[in-house]
């Protein structure tokens, strides 16, 4: 599979309530991961429901944020530019003549968003990363609330409603009782809300974005990483409670929580409360892809979006770090007599793994288990939850021959239950069988094969093959013993 790097890159402005950002993403690639990324808070909303006009000062900060932007994109040989203005624009009385002042000065076009194109491209987003997404997303901004069910790859019915957090806390005074009372009334008058109940909730949005942070360690949970970083909505409840009633001090104690979103958090909190007791779902989902990356994904080619997100990210790494990047496919394939129960799951996951298992082939030795365990924890993947990143990254500790009683695998093999852990103990000590056969070279493994007899686990090789004259290492009976067979056997054929 040829992959372009970096060509055609694709900027998205996103004018917000309270900021404004810029990602550029490489749109030859079916995951947005930035190129570029930087916010500018410049409060264009703030007053807006008193005045009806957007803030002074936020507008001439607004102008020069955009200004860098665009002078920014143009450098980057940006091929397309979406600039896109939200709920403080849409609703302010001067936001067509603001729209008109960009357009006139820096010679560019500006999409204002209805109210439901944003909530669809807030879904957008979500789907982006997780195709499979069930439920309701939920997307908090400065200036709105936006509401969409999401199944079956599509997005539903959808609302936007006036409770952005300055929009909110504006509106209530800061004071928290008249502020839940203005979210219930809203809520109560969406009949279809309840579709979601027993699904999952997903959140988007900066300040949602700090709560999970909070919910990580409150939690002590053994990832820091916020995409799909879910809890039981009895879990979530019981934080958001917390932080509710948390002083601005112990919340800035918390680790990655800015200091400029501690203001906005208890009112973060409470709207979230409010929409899962209306709502009802299973779990809370935190999600990183909102709007820019539906943006992202509405416009990209049918072919790049029919693309599994994380094996299409899995193949990019691959292409820039693998030494022969083409051999992960071989291997899923090489392997699969070692798994005879059918689980899709389970090899997609499997899959993920061949891929990046050689782009860690230049780390130290001595250390080289450990890194890429905690690369693989930390990397950009899509469409995967945390036990599955913790499952990926298990397979490939086992691969380079992790020490399982590392404090740090042992915290985070947590997540996984014994027969998850049994799994990829087998497909990481298979890719060390595979990659100390091949050299990790292409083409050679497809001349072996895998037998799984009744006392032994049986490679078979060609007799006719010096490249596989190798040293036979009984560490290998390791991977037999997984499959519960005595012994790892090599037999040649031909």
């Amino acid at each position: 599979m040829k992959i372009r790097l970096r060509q055609d890159p694709v900027g998205i402005v996103d004018i917000g309530s309270n900021s404004i950002r810029l990602c550029v993403y490489d749109s030859a690639q079916r995951v947005p991961i930035p190129l570029f990324n930087e916010k500018a808070v410049c409060g264009l909303g703030l007053g807006l429901g008193k005045s009806g006009r957007l803030n002074p000062e936020g507008v001439q900060a607004a102008l020069a944020a955009v200004g860098r932007f665009v002078g920014l994109c143009r450098a980057m040989h940006v091929e397309r530019l979406d600039i896109l203005a939200t709920a403080a624009v849409r609703d302010a009385t001067d936001g067509s003549s603001f729209v008109a002042e960009i357009e006139r000065r820096y010679d560019v076009e500006v999409k204002v968003l209805s109210g439901g194109q944003e909530a669809k491209l807030a879904a957008m987003g979500v789907l982006c990363g997780s195709p499979d997404a069930d439920g309701l997303v939920a997307d908090i901004g400065g200036g709105s609330l936006e509401l969409v069910t999401v199944q079956d790859g599509d997005f539903g019915q959808h609302v936007t409603m006036p409770l952005g957090l300055l929009r909110l806390a504006e509106a209530s005074g800061d004071d928290r009782g008249r502020a839940g009372q203005l979210v219930e009334k809203h809520l109560a008058g969406i009949d279809w809300l309840k579709q979601a109940k027993g699904r999952s909730l997903y959140a988007v949005g900066g300040a949602w974005r700090s709560i999970a942070r909070i919910c990580i360690a409150q939690t002590q949970h053994p990832l820091t990483v916020l995409d799909n970083f879910s809890l039981p909505t009895r879990d979530a409840l019981r934080i958001l409670d917390l932080v509710s009633a948390q002083s601005r001090k112990s919340l800035e104690k918390v680790p990655g929580v800015s200091k400029k979103r501690v203001s906005s958090l208890p009112l973060a909190a409470l709207v979230l409360e409010r929409v899962i007791r209306s709502v009802s779902p299973s779990r809370l989902v935190f999600s990183i892809y909102g709007m820019r990356e539906g943006q992202f994904y509405k416009r990209l080619p049918d072919k790049l979006r029919r693309e599994d997100p994380l094996l299409s990210v899995c193949r990019q790494m691959a292409s820039l770090s693998s030494r022969f990047p083409e051999h992960g496919d071989e291997l899923i394939t090489w392997m699969a007599p070692l798994f005879p129960e059918a689980d899709d799951h389970r090899a997609r996951l499997r899959h993920a793994a061949c891929l990046v298992s050689d782009i860690f082939w230049n780390e130290h030795p001595d250390y080289r288990a450990e890194q890429a365990f905690l690369r693989v924890l930390r990397l950009p993947f899509m469409g995967v939850g945390h036990r599955d990143r913790a499952a990926i990254a298990f397979t490939v500790f086992q691969r380079y021959q992790g020490d399982e009683d590392n404090p740090m695998a042992q915290r985070t093999v947590q997540l996984l239950d014994e027969d998850s852990l049994k799994h990829c103990r087998i497909a990481g000590l298979a890719l060390r069988l595979a990659h100390t056969l091949s050299g990790g070279a292409p083409n050679l493994l497809r001349r072996t094969r895998l037998v799984v007899e009744k006392d032994a686990l049986v490679l078979e090789l060609p007799a006719t093959e010096p490249a596989f004259a190798i040293e036979i290492d009984r560490t290998f009976d390791r991977l037999a013993k997984a499959v519960e067979r005595d012994a790892l056997v090599f037999r040649t054929v031909g």
